[in-house]
Formats: structure tokens, sequence, C-alpha cells
């Protein structure tokens, strides 16, 4: 009897399973049925390339990204698949430097349990100081990374550019907490925040190149963005101008108290 229930259960679980799947199949047909739909009205799609971090790299995000017809670049979401690639490699393996401290080993067209398609992969060593750490790198599309492991690596990590210039506009900008509600004035803002950001950085290398040097004279670039902008700006200065040039003298109560900005030149800049 108890074998007759055990048979029942395994029955009800498969029986359960295969239901599932039966959906599972037809969402996918239906899903497939709209893909092919769309590229017989679309001739001209547009080509985009993604450079997602982890947080984005479920093998969902990734297949959609795929069947839009995009190149992708990404690391795994899950740590499990880093476990695995670190399985496939042993002493022997020959691994490729792609920085100062990172090496990678590549697959080209891999396929993953639980992935749609085939990607490419690299497995990454780090070492920072005593410890050894493990990564993954992901990508699809036309690209043939595995064939260059180093512009890979470089050019995926160029997103964290990407990332550095997203987070200057809501620290440094201040552009997280919108000051206005209609949507002419907000792309305004918008557009405010990027020529504010070139406009400094032209601004530093200008001021550097034409600053007279001294013993008191402020430094520009180690200052960074950030403190010239939430600092540098709004420090008190007396400007001063003689038939030397111009410049700034700092007051004693300010930040830079001491320190001092001339012009070697005795014009505005073109």
């Amino acid at each position: 009897m108890h074998t007759w229930h055990a048979a029942e259960r395994r029955r009800d679980k498969t029986q359960a399973q295969l239901e599932a799947l039966q959906v599972e199949w037809q969402r996918l047909q239906k899903r497939l049925t709209r893909l092919e739909q769309d590229n017989l009205a679309n001739p001209t799609p547009v080509q985009a390339e993604f450079r997602l971090d982890a947080g984005f790299g479920s093998y969902a995000n990734v297949a959609l990204l795929i069947e839009m017809g995009y190149e992708v670049y990404t690391k795994p979401h899950s740590h499990q698949v880093v476990a695995y690639l670190q399985r496939q490699v042993n002493a022997q393996t020959t691994w490729d430097r792609v920085g100062a401290n990172a090496e990678v080993v590549v697959w080209h067209d891999l396929a993953l349990q639980g992935s749609p398609y085939p990607v490419d992969v690299a497995l990454e060593r780090f070492y920072t100081g005593q410890t050894l750490k493990h990564s993954a790198l992901l990508h699809y599309g036309g690209d043939a990374v595995t064939a260059n492991p180093t512009a890979w690596f470089e050019h995926y990590n160029q997103r964290q550019t990407i990332e550095a210039g997203i987070k200057e506009s809501k620290q440094v900008f201040a552009l997280h907490r919108i000051k206005v509600r209609a949507e002419p004035a907000i792309i305004l803002q918008e557009c405010f925040v990027v020529f504010a950001a070139n406009f400094i950085r032209w601004a530093a290398q200008w001021l550097a190149i034409q600053a007279a040097p001294g013993e008191n004279a402020l430094q520009l670039h180690p200052l960074g963005l950030k403190r010239q902008v939430q600092v540098g700006a709004h420090v008190s200065a007396q400007v001063i101008q003689n038939s030397e040039g111009r410049f700034l003298r700092f007051s004693e109560q300010s930040a830079f108290a001491g320190k001092t900005l001339q012009l070697a030149c005795k014009g505005y800049p073109p």
C-alpha cells in the first residue's frame, strides 16, 4: 500500500510538471510568433549595445536583449556560474593577463545550464593583496571578444565611467532632486547639468594652463570636480586686476586661505 501511494505522488508531481511545461511552451510559442511579426514589420531595427552589471545579468534579461538583436555585455546574475567555471580550470590552465592584477580564461559559445542561448564566457581572477577573487563576464553578439580578451575586459569596464557620470550628475550637480515640474523645464535642467559637467572640466584645464606658477598658487587638478563645485564655487575671494593680469586672492576665512589663482594672460579666453 505504501508503494502504491508513493507511486501516485510521483505521478501527480510528474503530471503537474508536464502541465507547467506545456503552459511555458505555449507562452514561448506566442513570444516567437510575436518576435517573427516584429521582424517582418521592422526592416531597419535599432542597433544598440548593452553593458549591464550583475544585478541585471539574469538569463531572462540576457535572452530578451539577444532576441531584440542587441550586443550584450554583462556579468552573470548568479555566482553559481562563477563556481561552475572554476571547476572547469586546473593548475595547467593558461590564463591571459588583461590588467595589472587581473587574468581571464575564455570560452566561445559556451552552453550554460539555464541559459537558452550559448554565450561567450570569461572567468576572471583578481589579486587583491593576498586574496584571490573570481568573477565572470558574459557576451553575446558579433564582436569577436574571445579573440582579444584584453579588449573585452577593458570595454566592459568602461561602463564604470558611465556609472561615475550618472553618480556625478546626481551627487555633485544634485540632479536626483528635480527642482522643476514642467517637462520642458526638466529637459532644460538636464541640459544645463551636462553643459556644466563639460564646461567645468574645460575651464579647469584652461585655468591650469593659464595660471601663473607660484608658491601659494592654487592647484586645480588635485581638487577634483566634486570639490571644485561643492567647495571652490562657494569660497570667498577678492578679484584683483593690475598690469600683470588678473588673480583671485582667497580670504583667510575660506577653505583655500593663503592661496591665489593668478592668470598670466592679459585677456579673456577666446
